[in-house]
């Protein structure tokens, strides 16, 4: 029996709601880790724990109705590549919040539009202009108020959450490969196939287990609102395009500050107010700029003719 698909519907403000309440499930993916590494539970293991439960989930939600079907793929390359630059992302971003609050590590990830921006030129042909190149450097100006290089205030994870930004950027483009060439369960199960058979060897010999209830709650947690969020942001899609919802990705820093300040008592630093703002005005510009180069051309009709 074949799966019901939803069609698309023209409900914008849903989706903006929608992919709002996916970056709250995607802010608690960074508080759990966060809460377990600070527990002594190693990063690779909490990475692993992630991928291992979504894949345990998805597994579970779509092989009874699709059975091998789900694990049908026509880029098995790009998809190997792609589960290979989100894992990469988010084992930099684990290793990363052990030392930064929160609220830092989503400011320097802002970075991602920037670096994809930039990197479309020799991966997708994609011609980028003065302007938008102006706007990286610009942005990459507000991410230097944020990291404070040569100062006391620098800590060297800086560095790992921009190699996750980048890596992200990497996922985004191999991403946009595999549009309209797999589904999205099939991409998900990839992904979280390829991180965990990647990160097993390295953390079954030294496993940690949670010693405390709330470490165990985070321990079950993470994988859980990992696809919640994931479903959520794919559904908001459904009810508003994609160049409408991309903006609302900056909206991603206000759980982030929220709860690095309640949970782990690390209010945001003046640099976040400083330099955010420059970073988000960056890729909203890159945003504008695309929008306004991918309109049509309306070219008049000479009624005589």
């Amino acid at each position: 029996m074949s799966a019901i698909i939803a069609p698309r519907q023209e409900r914008v403000l849903l989706g903006i709601g929608l992919v709002i309440l996916a970056f709250s499930f995607f802010s608690l993916i960074d508080t759990c880790a966060k809460w377990m590494v600070l527990a002594g539970i190693p990063s690779l293991q909490v990475a692993f724990i992630r991928y291992a439960a979504q894949l345990i989930i998805i597994s579970a939600m779509v092989f009874p109705s699709a059975g091998t079907a789900l694990l049908v793929t026509r880029r098995p390359v790009i998809q190997v590549m792609r589960g290979l630059a989100l894992m990469g992302a988010t084992i930099l971003n684990f290793f990363a919040v052990a030392y930064l609050p929160l609220a830092v590590t989503s400011a320097i990830q802002f970075t991602m539009p920037l670096m994809l921006c930039a990197l479309s030129v020799p991966l997708l042909g994609e011609t980028v202009g003065w302007r938008r190149w102006l706007a990286i450097l610009v942005g990459l100006g507000g991410v230097m108020i944020i990291v404070q290089p040569g100062t006391e205030a620098f800590h060297p994870a800086s560095i790992l959450v921009l190699g996750a930004a980048l890596s992200t950027a990497f996922y985004q483009i191999l991403t946009r490969k595999l549009a309209g060439v797999d589904g999205v369960s099939t991409q998900q199960f990839y992904a979280a196939l390829v991180a965990s058979l990647c990160i097993m060897p390295f953390v079954l010999g030294g496993w940690v287990w949670p010693s405390e209830p709330s470490v165990w709650l985070a321990f079950f947690a993470i994988g859980v609102v990992a696809l919640i969020g994931h479903q959520i942001f794919t559904i908001a899609h459904r009810f508003a395009p994609a160049s409408t919802l991309a903006p609302f990705s900056y909206f991603h820093i206000f759980p982030m500050s929220l709860l690095s300040w309640l949970v782990f008592g690390q209010p945001p630093d003046v640099t976040i107010y400083l330099g955010a703002p420059i970073v988000i005005a960056s890729g909203l510009y890159i945003w504008l700029r695309e929008r306004q180069l991918a309109r049509p051309v309306t070219v008049p009709v000479d009624p005589k003719v």
